[in-house]
């Protein structure tokens, strides 16, 4: 496959896995919402017919990586030519911003009620209206709308946040990599591509509830940068202190599982 295959596959890919997966979080999130309070299985199951129809759309041209995590683990694994890793990449990353400013769109009018609610934006941090991801630096509403663009801890601590990372995205990568179907440039194929949906989904349920499983770098970082960009009132701060964890988390976990592969697989 070319260089623009990979780049546009992947920015088409990424940017529809954002718009569903942060679309189900501003769905149970945002207080005009018909969905508001679906709860978890909602955002899981959400996050996971997002990979499902962001992957079958961009695997004809870039084989549906979509994840910074999965282009390094296919890279060790031997599966993807190292030459075209800074492709898949900034595919990736453009796809998640163009992916989060859609979300914006589709729930503007929902945003702004939110965020000029003064029973919302007056509300403590532990009130209520908690957000679905966990706390967040900011105001006192930051969190609920953060958690729609990027995840967040439970409970704050570097070292098992990260390891949570590590151990979520070296299960998902390990589970692709392991299909046999990464050798030939072609990507997953139609059954890998809901195998790894449904591995998604398995990880939120059961690996989710610490860190809100980022498992992939961009799935954060993307969308972040987006909601530190936009005009959205009352919004706090991006927690910028907590970002580096779901990008570093889930690239040792790809490396771990493309060692782990080679190790034991290969």
């Amino acid at each position: 496959m070319s260089s623009s295959d990979i780049f546009t596959g992947e920015i088409i890919g990424t940017a529809v896995l954002i718009l569903l997966g942060g679309g189900v979080c501003a769905a149970v999130t945002l207080k005009s919402s018909k969905a508001r309070n679906a709860g978890w299985l909602a955002i899981t199951f959400g996050w996971g017919f997002a990979v499902l129809t962001g992957a079958y759309i961009s695997a004809p041209l870039s084989g549906a990586h979509l994840n910074p995590a999965v282009t390094l683990g296919l890279a060790i694994e031997g599966g993807t030519e190292w030459s075209d890793v800074p492709v898949y990449l900034a595919g990736q990353l453009l796809g998640a911003m163009i992916g989060a400013t859609l979300v914006w769109l589709a729930y503007y009018g929902q945003f702004q009620a939110h965020l000029t609610d003064p029973e919302i934006v007056g509300k403590p941090a532990d009130s209520a209206d908690k957000p679905v991801e966990g706390p967040h630096n900011g105001a006192a509403n930051a969190g609920p709308v953060l958690g729609i663009f990027s995840t967040g801890p439970e409970i704050r601590n570097a070292i098992q946040n990260l390891t949570t990372e590590i151990i979520g995205t070296a299960v998902l990568v390990l589970a692709i990599l392991t299909q046999g179907l990464n050798g030939d440039g072609k990507g997953l194929g139609v059954i890998g591509v809901l195998i790894t949906s449904l591995v998604v989904v398995g990880l939120g349920l059961s690996l989710g509830g610490p860190t809100g499983y980022a498992i992939n770098p961009f799935r954060d970082l993307g969308p972040r940068i987006v909601h530190s960009l936009l005009p959205l009132p009352n919004k706090g701060g991006s927690d910028w202190a907590y970002a580096w964890v779901p990008v570093v988390g889930p690239l040792a976990g790809a490396a771990l599982a493309g060692g782990l592969y080679n190790l034991a697989f290969a």
